[in-house]
């Protein structure tokens, strides 16, 4: 099977062809999203953790801008910052795509910086307009699966049939990242299980055993579930994340993706991955779309409105009377499992052809609303040298 999507310097494949205006600091931020909103097919993201040089926070802006749904990159910065527009630089050399900066200080302010910025985003979008779609195998697809706001119909129906169309989506040859550390407490035996070794198994015990113990230097329960969960129907941990874990279908687990000082990983082939990363909906999507994936498939029951910057978000609710509240966000109602009207695999396969329609251009209802959430998640570099991590 095959999709349309646009091939980059390196060799990946978007599924969207984004100009990203790119301020590492939140303090060039504002002149960047003036940038952006002048020129059509541009978006603005930055990071809201000061302008030092976190290489958690570097790792994770490197790897949108790596993203292959970005065409080509403006960087935006002030010019005192330590994570400043020559590290960003750096690590997008290798995917070969076009880079330009524009730095304010240096401008002479933000007048003429945002004048410059709208003359090369325009050349850029030039340059854009000419690429077409072209057609590629499904193996050239990585998926992020999330969820958020989930009751009690997600572990039974939503999440059950967005399994079977990551299920199909590796059958293919493609890749499936599945994040969220906490939603997985009480469900190691079960993902260890599936790992494709002994190594494998033990990385996925240590970084649920980690996000356990995080929880707890916090004074949190481990077996913490939110109010809106409860208010759902769900009734333990385990419920809970034995019914998240199934968005990621039923495939062989291949690794655990770091996330950290050290790196941010991609999946390294075919097959379902685990990435050591965040239960923040809005950020565990943009480090899963970070670590590559083109396209997201985001589970809910109580209802979410959820978008992306660079990456489609298809909204997937298990629950009948959420879909008929929201169908205005929501793309499929997997609640007709729970109505008796359609199988889990069914459900599945509808999933996967709008994947397929998705990755080939059709828009989701939260691009068509215009809804680019974004946000880079770090974790606390002293608390996890006080607890042994780093």
């Amino acid at each position: 099977m095959e999709f349309y999507g646009y091939e980059r310097p390196d060799g990946s494949v978007g599924v969207r062809n984004h100009l990203l205006v790119l301020a590492p600091i939140d303090c060039s931020f504002e002149p960047a999203k003036r940038i952006a909103h002048q020129v059509e097919g541009a978006v603005a993201v930055t990071q809201h953790h000061g302008c030092g040089l976190d290489w958690m926070v570097a790792h994770n802006l490197i790897g949108i801008a790596s993203n292959p749904n970005v065409a080509a990159v403006l960087i935006v910065g002030l010019g005192c910052e330590t994570l400043n527009a020559d590290i960003i630089e750096e690590g997008l050399k290798p995917t070969g795509k076009r880079v330009e900066r524009v730095i304010i200080q240096e401008e002479g302010g933000t007048i003429r910086a945002i004048e410059r910025g709208v003359r090369l985003l325009r050349e850029m979008a030039e340059e854009v307009s000419e690429q077409r779609r072209e057609t590629f195998p499904l193996s050239r697809l990585t998926l992020a699966v999330e969820c958020g706001g989930s009751d009690a119909t997600s572990g039974i129906a939503a999440n059950p049939a967005v399994g079977v169309a990551a299920d199909l989506l590796i059958e293919e040859g493609g890749a499936v990242i599945i994040s969220e550390p906490q939603e997985m407490i009480g469900a190691e035996n079960y993902l260890c299980k599936r790992a494709v070794n002994r190594e494998v198994a033990e990385a996925i015990r240590e970084m649920i055993q980690r996000q356990v113990r995080r929880l707890e230097a916090m004074g949190v329960e481990s077996r913490y579930m939110s109010r809106g969960n409860i208010e759902g129907g769900l009734t333990t941990i385990e419920e809970k994340s034995l019914g998240a874990v199934r968005k990621g279908g039923t495939k062989t687990i291949m690794g655990v993706l770091r996330n950290d000082w050290s790196g941010l990983d991609k999946p390294r082939g075919s097959g379902l991955w685990l990435q050591d990363g965040t239960g923040w909906d809005i950020g565990s999507v943009t480090h899963m779309v970070a670590a590559g994936a083109q396209i997201v498939v985001f589970t809910t029951g109580r209802g979410s409105t959820v978008g992306h910057a660079i990456a489609p978000v298809i909204k997937v609710t298990g629950n009948p009377e959420t879909y008929r509240r929201m169908e205005d966000d929501i793309d499929i109602n997997a609640g007709t499992i729970i109505e008796g009207v359609e199988s889990i695999r069914e459900v599945g396969e509808r999933i996967f052809n709008l994947i397929i329609q998705v990755a080939s251009g059709r828009k989701t209802k939260a691009e068509l609303l215009g809804y680019r959430e974004f946000a880079i998640f770090k974790r606390d570099r002293a608390a996890e040298r006080l607890l042994g991590f780093c």
